[in-house]
Order: structure tokens, then sequence, then C-alpha cells
């Protein structure tokens, strides 16, 4: 009872943003304008927060580098290219998102990390990556993605796909916290409104469940919490599976 009347108050608070999205207009200025802008500035904070967990992460990405010499990476999400600066030189990057409006971002990362080859860009969703062969990329890169997309399941089929036997896939992602939390107490109240402002974003997806399920050989897992002050998605997994 007390989520519930907590849960209400906050969409009282955030009524403008219900109205607007109601209407048809908070969706297309979300993605256009607001997400953009807003993601560009919490990659930043988040990258000085995980710093040290993203570099021991991507550390051993050269292991699986393909018997050719080449390293070919394929990274689901890749918003304004903050996972950039810890990729090995020479790995060749493709990048894929669903949205186009983090152009601005990712073309300065990308001149800002030239130790990298970029290929190309697809407008792809993690449910969908049909554009890319079967079996033909060497690592795929996760980092807060699976938390907002339609079917965890489906993009984690995907993902053994596109990846060829031996390649490996790297998550990052902020999940449900302990159930006898505070936090996953907060995470209840805030999870309808937190959903529609930041773009379909879920709080409380134990996607380490999903991760178990799926059909990878080896999964190394890790939760952790990233120190978030005032913020519900504390909670993170950080790992890579192989195929």
């Amino acid at each position: 009872a007390s989520i519930l009347l907590f849960r209400a108050c906050f969409m009282l608070l955030a009524m403008p943003i219900y109205l607007l999205s109601f209407l048809g207009i908070w969706e297309p200025f979300c993605k256009k304008i607001f997400f953009p802008f807003i993601l560009e500035k919490i990659a930043a904070v988040y990258n000085r927060k995980t710093k040290r967990q993203k570099q021991e992460l991507f550390r051993n990405l050269p292991e699986f580098t393909s018997p050719s010499g080449e390293l070919k990476l394929l990274e689901i999400g890749t918003g304004c290219g903050s996972n950039f600066q810890f990729y090995p030189p020479g790995c060749k990057v493709t990048c894929t998102d669903i949205d186009l409006h983090f152009q601005k971002g990712l073309s300065q990362s990308m001149s800002q990390n030239q130790h990298l080859h970029y290929e190309r860009f697809l407008v792809a969703a993690g449910e969908d990556l049909s554009q890319v062969p079967s079996g033909s990329v060497d690592a795929v890169v996760c980092t807060l993605v699976l938390c907002s997309v339609r079917d965890i399941n489906s993009t984690l089929k995907e993902v053994l796909r596109v990846l060829r036997p031996g390649g490996a896939f790297y998550f990052l992602e902020h999940v449900a916290a302990d159930h006898s939390s505070w936090n996953y107490f907060w995470q209840q109240i805030l999870y309808p409104t937190w959903k529609l402002v930041f773009a379909g974003c879920c709080l409380t997806r134990e996607i380490w469940k999903n991760l178990e399920q799926a059909n990878f050989s080896e999964l190394k897992l890790q939760h952790i919490s990233v120190p978030l002050p005032w913020m519900p998605n504390k909670s993170h997994i950080i790992g890579y599976a192989v195929k």
C-alpha cells in the first residue's frame, strides 16, 4: 500500500510529462532532444564512477581476437560512444543503436578515440541484428542497454547468433536491488515514472537470470554497487559470457 501511495505521488509530480505522453508529444521530444542530452551528461559521470570496473572488464578483450588477427567488435546501443576509450587499439567497431539523435556525441567520441577502426553504424534494435551476418564478430558489448530493450531473451539470442564460436559477450547493466533493501523499495515506487522519463529504462529487471538461462558455454558474472548518490540504480551486474 505504501509503494502504491508513493508511486501515485511521483506520478502526480510528473503529471505534465504524463499529459505530454498522452498527447503523443513526449516520446518524440524525449528521443530527439531530452534523452540524448541527458544521456551525454550522465555518461560522463558514469564513466568516472565505473572507470576502474570498465578497465578491468575489457582488459581481456584482446584474448578474443580471431585467428585472422582481427578483433571485430559489435556494440549494441552505442549511444554517444562512452565505451570507446576502453577498447584495445586496432579494434574494428560496428556501432548499433535505435536512435540517430546521438550522432553529435558519437562523432565527438570517435574523433577522441582514433585508436579504433569504425566500420559502420547500423540503425538496429538489440532484438533484431539481421543486418549482421551470423558468426561474424569476435565480441559483443552491451552496457546500460538491456534495461530498456523490449525483450532481453531475444536480444541474447541475437548476441549468440552474431558471435563466432569462442567469441565473448561483455555486459555492465543496472539491475533490481536486493528485495529486502530500501533501494528496491524506491525502485518499485519510481518504476513507472522512471520508465516514462528515461525512454523505457526499467529499474527492476533481474537481468542476471536471463544471462544464466541463455546458452553460453561460460559465464563470468559479478554483482556490484556503483556509487550513484540519490539514484535508485546503484545495483549492477558486470562480466562476460563466452559462446
